[in-house]
């Protein structure tokens, strides 16, 4: 494994020419890598003084000196596609100079902690598909001079902005699309839709809110894994602002909305979709602790730092709460349908039993009607005392279905008969207890006025 990704390049030297070749022409703006994947993979690429002030700069994957340190951040595409295909993305950016177990170790899957090469690295990948919005993957190879990370699409608020520059720094006037935009422009001040306001509601920050830049690498750690924590926040405060909207849906809905939720099964969707959530939020549950820990034993990660670490995993474990109860909440609402569906089926069911009921008469009769009953004991019709043959049968069915109620209705009987025996013996039991106590302390009044002792046996 201490084999490095140059070596292992068995494409000939053309690609590797054409890597160095793109690494050379990344612009200073962080634009897209012109590499085998052009357009596939984004890099960001940033330079801090450790004043609190940072520059953008090159693609060379080098370390600050002193109190300068840098960041390269590589944003995996959104699309799905094959783990494998994801290593390839990092190979084609990070070699050189990374080793093939750099990558492999921030590309995997699953919860990660620990040393790799001298470096400390740490991930969060949640196995699933790539494309879907409950699939995070975060990871991040730090050392005392550089922190390379590397996200699954768009992470929000992870980039910086200036200080006081807030998108709401002024209050805005809501444009409804029902109202028009002469009435808002003749009122005056800064419009922003409806679908924006309730966009950033879904969210725990302003995009473009206070984000200070970081003055050291202890700094820049605590604001990745604080991001990583806000895009959880931001799901489950979407997801609860979903379930709040379908709860009165369904309330204000009839026949029809709640047949679909149930053909196209939006709750059981949704139930998965939090057990997703859930496993995300139990791999930082099981990585950040470890971190804080490996963290504190480096001299570069402040006491602060720490501190903050050590609030976030605080955070993250009421997360976890917070999305036990949506699940609970998803599952009651399920039970609700599923109710409703059962009391769909049994009002069919009862109307299907009515008709039954009111076309039984009608096969009693034709059922008694057409017997033939010249085979049938007792019915022989040429003997004077056996022409009652129809009559005898007719008695005998009655009969049997006389002692197939009994059977019925014996247990019943036999249960209302040992209940009203256990009332009356309970009732005697009572009696008996009540004129025993009353004789008892009857006799103990008679002797305390007499001023006598009570005999103890």
């Amino acid at each position: 494994m201490d084999l490095s990704c140059k070596d292992l390049n068995i494409e000939g030297e053309g690609e590797e020419m054409d890597r160095e070749t793109t690494s050379q022409a990344h612009s200073r703006d962080n634009g897209y890598n012109n590499s085998r994947y052009s357009g596939a993979v984004r890099q960001k690429a940033y330079i801090f003084d450790g004043e609190g002030n940072y520059f953008n700069k090159e693609w060379d994957l080098t370390e600050g000196r002193g109190k300068e340190f840098c960041w390269y951040h590589v944003e995996l595409p959104k699309w799905n596609q094959r783990l494998s295909e994801s290593a390839q993305y990092l190979i084609d950016v990070l070699c050189p100079p990374m080793k093939l177990q750099d990558i492999l170790s921030l590309v995997s899957n699953g919860p990660f902690c620990g040393h790799v090469d001298g470096a400390l690295v740490f991930r969060v990948n949640s196995p699933g598909p790539a494309s879907s919005k409950f699939t995070f993957r975060i990871a991040a190879r730090v050392t005392e001079n550089s922190v390379i990370t590397v996200s699954l699409g768009r992470v929000p608020r992870l980039g910086f902005s200036p200080v006081n520059q807030s998108l709401l720094s002024e209050v805005p006037i809501v444009e409804s699309p029902s109202s028009g935009g002469g009435e808002m422009k003749e009122r005056g001040g800064t419009v922003i839709r409806e679908h924006v306001l309730d966009f950033l509601l879904m969210m725990n920050h302003s995009e473009e809110g206070d984000n200070p830049v970081p003055k050291s690498v202890s700094n820049l750690v605590v604001h990745i894994i604080d991001t990583h924590v806000d895009h959880l926040q931001d799901v489950v405060t979407k997801l609860e602002i979903e379930l709040d909207s379908m709860e009165l849906e369904i309330d204000k809905g009839g026949f029809a909305l709640k047949k679909q939720l149930l053909d196209d099964r939006r709750f059981p969707k949704m139930h998965l979709d939090l057990q997703r959530l859930l496993q995300v939020i139990a791999h930082g549950e099981q990585v950040f602790p470890r971190v804080k820990e490996k963290c504190s034993s480096k001299g570069w990660f402040t006491s602060d730092d720490i501190n903050s670490l050590e609030e976030l995993i605080g955070r993250l474990r009421r997360l976890k709460e917070n999305v036990g109860f949506i699940a609970n909440r998803v599952t009651a609402i399920q039970a609700g349908l599923d109710s409703w569906q059962s009391e769909q089926i049994n009002k069919k069911l009862y109307y299907l039993s009515f008709l039954s009921i009111v076309f039984l008469p009608l096969s009693v009769v034709t059922g008694v009607f057409g017997m033939n009953v010249g085979g049938v004991p007792w019915t022989n019709q040429r003997e004077p005392e056996l022409k009652e043959g129809f009559r005898n049968v007719m008695m005998l069915c009655v009969v049997l279905l006389l002692l197939v109620l009994l059977c019925f209705l014996f247990p019943a009987l036999y249960s209302h008969i040992m209940a009203w025996k256990r009332r009356r013996d309970m009732k005697r039991n009572w009696s008996l207890n009540r004129r025993s106590f009353l004789r008892r302390s009857t006799g103990v009044r008679e002797r305390n006025e007499r001023g006598g002792y009570l005999r103890l046996y």
